[in-house]
């Protein structure tokens, strides 16, 4: 075999696996976009947080949804959870173990591991991972993350729906007071897209490393309109989270 051959060869070894992993991944955030969460989940949730519309408790499992994406899409990096409300629904569907266990299973071909809800502090690794989720679910809506118009879902439902010790989160802070009126803080959108630890990359079949080239990292326009109603921006309009485990 000559030296062409057999680079020839590697070559479209290298392809296959590449296309291999692509319609895995492919495959796998079909299944969790379609996914039905276990009956009496929201249930669970209402239980937590009343006065709240069925809509209300459909847009946090979007949320959930969308968190599960990220962590997918980011090649199975460390992702932080910036809502409190959507903490506390995936709280709730790890507590029904068979569930999550087979989702998972088929959802990321290993378990997902809890992690409390985070913002941005001194801690490097939470850090990481709250860009990396920024990144992520901005590219999810068409959302330029280092230039945002508004804010992505999950990054706004703790404030949108008035989740208590959830974190505030504005699309830019510029001339804004940082702290809200009933004493919360108020974190910034562009905070979260000023560094590219958030690029968190897309191996492909979303089991190890990083390559970044469909991560969303690139960022695209303030277009979209993903988050199903009430992620406009401003000061009052998104949120993070708080931790809960």
């Amino acid at each position: 075999m000559t030296p062409i051959t057999i680079v020839m060869c590697s070559l479209a070894a290298g392809l296959s696996v590449m296309l291999w992993r692509r319609r895995l991944r492919s495959r796998r955030a079909a299944y969790i976009t379609a996914y039905a969460l276990p009956i009496g989940l929201l249930d669970k949730l209402r239980e937590r947080h009343q006065n709240l519309s069925l809509e209300d408790y459909q847009l946090v499992a979007q949320g959930l949804r969308q968190f599960f994406l990220a962590h997918l899409n980011s090649g199975m990096e460390f992702i932080s959870m910036p809502s409190q409300i959507v903490d506390d629904l995936w709280h709730e569907f790890i507590l029904h173990t068979k569930n999550y266990q087979q989702f998972c299973r088929r959802g990321f071909g290993q378990f997902l591991h809890h992690s409390p809800a985070a913002v941005l502090s001194k801690r490097q690794r939470g850090n990481a991972g709250i860009r990396r989720c920024w990144f992520q679910v901005c590219h999810q809506e068409n959302i330029n993350p280092r230039r945002p118009t508004r804010l992505p879902l999950l990054f706004a439902l703790d404030a949108q729906l008035n989740v208590p010790n959830g974190f505030t989160y504005a699309v830019d802070c510029s001339g804004v007071a940082r702290q809200a009126g009933s004493g919360a803080t108020i974190y910034c959108g562009a905070d979260l897209g000023g560094s590219a630890a958030g690029c968190g990359g897309d191996s492909g079949d979303g089991a190890h490393g990083h390559s970044g080239s469909d991560s969303g990292c690139g960022g695209d326009g303030g277009g979209g309109d993903g988050c199903g109603g009430g992620c406009g921006g401003g000061c009052g309009g998104g949120c993070g989270g708080g931790g809960s485990d």
